[in-house]
């Protein structure tokens, strides 16, 4: 009893040790910031809660905007009793574990609300392994995820489960955490170094809660300078392994296709500040070369591998600007996909025609034999033209001529369709 006593004493200490932001977690949903657009008033997740009925939810959305307070929040809307687990601490044996538990309690008349954090680190056959239980009733699930569940969770899984899809937060839900934090006392910042420090948050308000803690304990008065100092300088929300990093290459893809010279400036820095492997951008740039612009402007191609040997040679930072360089003339470059498109129609037709030959003009006999077939047989060397083009078609002999490549009205491409015309007229 000693014991016990000693711990309940200790009750308030502890609390006091809490962190800010757990301390300030909401309680109730209207007190959710940035979310209005599924807790706001006749907003989905509001009206499930006000109808009385909780199906399984897959929340995804940013580290710090509120997934975990959701989930929490929720269960204490319920007569559900509430279990919590992460992926990324739970194997194949604790997932049984909360699976047997929550029969039993099943039999008793009891459902579970099962909360997975990370869901999207359980593997296929884990994932699989919730589907009978949700199924039957026996679980509740709500999962949690930063990664997008298209790509990361099984689609049977996502059946059985409605998404929310939350938002990062903003600077005026980040002003309201805040505020939140006030409450005893202003936070000692300048008016510039408090919209810093929402910078900085990059819409994660687990994160500025966190640093606004720092700054109540170092108790003076912080300007931009000072902040900085204190915090350093925090990473952007940027993963090379997740759906960020597709969607900013993405966005840098077609900004360049776009000719938007400042825009893909823009989505390389953010690359680049992120800790991106400049590999990575300079493969999207060539690629961009050949498939956006091509022999609208044949130079881009070189350009941009020009630009990969310099980056290699030169290194940080000094390489950079070789990649600058480079994007600056890809954006602003004439574009054509004309060969891109032509590839495609090629690939296409030859999928369809299978093992044709080639005709017999455009084959070589080095053997009596195939002489004696007829290899070789009506070659023109072009050479021997005076137009330097002897207008034989090359396509097989039982397929009529097809034109894959259309060259468009822009760049060195102008010059490109004048020639195909001068050629067509020849093979008439």
């Amino acid at each position: 009893m000693a014991d016990l006593f000693a711990v309940d004493q200790e009750g308030p200490a502890l609390d006091e040790r809490r962190p800010l932001a757990d301390k300030l977690r909401p309680q109730e949903i209207e007190a959710i910031v940035g979310q209005d657009h599924i807790v706001g008033p006749g907003a989905p997740l509001r009206k499930m809660l006000e109808g009385g009925h909780l199906s399984s939810i897959i929340f995804w959305g940013p580290p710090g905007c509120g997934k975990t307070t959701l989930a929490r929040i929720l269960a204490g809307h319920t007569d559900l009793h509430f279990e919590q687990i992460s992926a990324i601490f739970s194997g194949v044996a604790d997932l049984r574990k909360v699976f047997d538990a929550a029969k039993i309690r099943k039999k008793n008349g009891r459902s579970t609300l099962l909360f997975v954090d990370e869901i999207h680190r359980f593997n296929k056959s884990q994932q699989d392994a919730f589907l009978p239980v949700m199924e039957d009733g026996t679980i509740t699930l709500i999962g949690a995820t930063t990664e997008n569940p298209s790509f990361e969770l099984n689609a049977a899984l996502l059946s059985r489960a409605q998404v929310f899809v939350l938002k990062r937060l903003d600077e005026e839900a980040l002003e309201a955490l805040l505020q939140k934090a006030e409450k005893d006392a202003p936070l000692p910042l300048t008016p510039e170094a408090r919209a810093l420090l929402k910078t900085m948050a990059d819409g994660d308000g687990r994160y500025i809660l966190s640093m606004a803690e720092q700054i109540i304990a170092q108790g003076e008065m912080l300007d931009e300078e000072g902040l900085m100092a204190l915090v350093q300088r925090r990473a952007p929300l940027y993963d090379k392994g997740n759906e960020a990093h597709y969607n900013l290459l993405s966005a840098f893809h077609k900004s360049l296709r776009a000719s938007d010279v400042d825009g893909a400036l823009y989505w390389m820095a953010r690359m680049l500040v992120g800790g991106e492997d400049p590999a990575t951008i300079l493969r999207r740039m060539t690629c961009m070369a050949s498939e956006d612009i091509s022999n609208a402007d044949p130079q881009a191609l070189q350009v941009a591998i020009a630009a990969w040997q310099a980056f290699e040679r030169l290194g940080l930072p000094e390489g950079e600007l070789a990649m600058a360089q480079a994007c600056t003339y890809l954006a602003t470059a004439p574009k054509s996909n004309a060969s891109y498109m032509a590839l495609k129609a090629a690939k296409h037709l030859a999928n369809e025609t299978g093992s044709l030959m080639p005709p017999k003009h455009a084959m070589n006999a080095p053997t009596k034999l195939m002489k004696a077939e007829g290899y070789g047989i009506g070659y023109q060397y072009d050479h021997d033209r005076a137009e330097g083009c002897s207008g034989q078609s090359y396509f097989p002999e039982d397929i009529s001529r097809q034109e894959f490549y259309q060259p468009v009205e822009r760049g060195f491409e102008r010059e490109i369709k004048k020639r195909l015309e001068y050629w067509k007229k020849r093979r008439r």
